[in-house]
């Protein structure tokens, strides 16, 4: 019975060791060979040089390239003619919306005096006689003393916004049309009522034989 428990134990400690156990029965010396990353052929890269190449412009191109540096200042001045103008395009386009939608559903009243005030001016140019400035006139005059008369609050409100600007803007065509006057219709006569004294300094012209001194 000794003996049995005796085996038995020194099988299972023989079944706790580990033994190493080679192919062949001399251990083989592996040579140690260091290679870098870069000459591995998976990370190789190759090695060439770029260089830029500009493609020649065709005709068409260049014609188009001098086009465009012709119109840059065309186009700067626009777009700040542009920028300044578009309120008052704006303006006016909301002004003649409203016009719209005041005639297609006209107040009471509206269209009796628009005809009223329509053949004021028609009477206004019949009456304009003599110069074109007064059939320019004359029409316009007619018409803004018919619409005041019939919407007197419109256009105390217009004279005081606008009546410097108009004042302004008479004086200026005034003044271009005297120097027009002056300059293409002022007859010789005319010259001399303005300026007499310039005439009174000419000395006389003498017909007599000239004495020699």
């Amino acid at each position: 019975m000794f003996k049995v428990i005796q085996w038995s134990a020194g099988s299972a400690s023989l079944s706790l060791l580990s033994f190493k156990v080679y192919a062949s029965h001399k251990k083989e010396k592996r040579e140690k060979c260091s290679v870098r990353v870069d000459e591995l052929s998976l990370y190789s890269i190759p090695t060439f040089e770029s260089k830029y190449v500009e493609e020649p412009r065709s005709a068409l191109e260049e014609g188009i390239s001098q086009l465009r540096k012709y119109a840059v200042p065309y186009t700067y001045w626009f777009q700040v003619a542009y920028d300044k103008t578009k309120p008052t395009i704006d303006a006016a386009i909301q002004q003649g919306t409203a016009s719209c939608e005041v005639f297609q559903n006209p107040p009471p009243g509206f269209l009796p005096r628009l005809g009223v005030i329509g053949f004021s001016g028609i009477l206004g140019f019949f009456f304009a006689k003599g110069s074109k400035l007064k059939r320019l006139v004359y029409p316009f005059g007619f018409m803004g003393i018919t619409a005041s008369v019939y919407y007197p609050q419109e256009a105390f409100e217009f004279a005081q916004v606008n009546g410097e600007k108009l004042y302004d803007w008479g004086l200026r065509v005034f003044i271009i049309l005297e120097d027009v006057w002056k300059t293409y219709f002022q007859t010789d006569a005319d010259r001399e009522k303005v300026n007499p004294k310039s005439q009174a300094n000419i000395p006389p012209y003498s017909s007599g034989p000239c004495k020699r001194i």
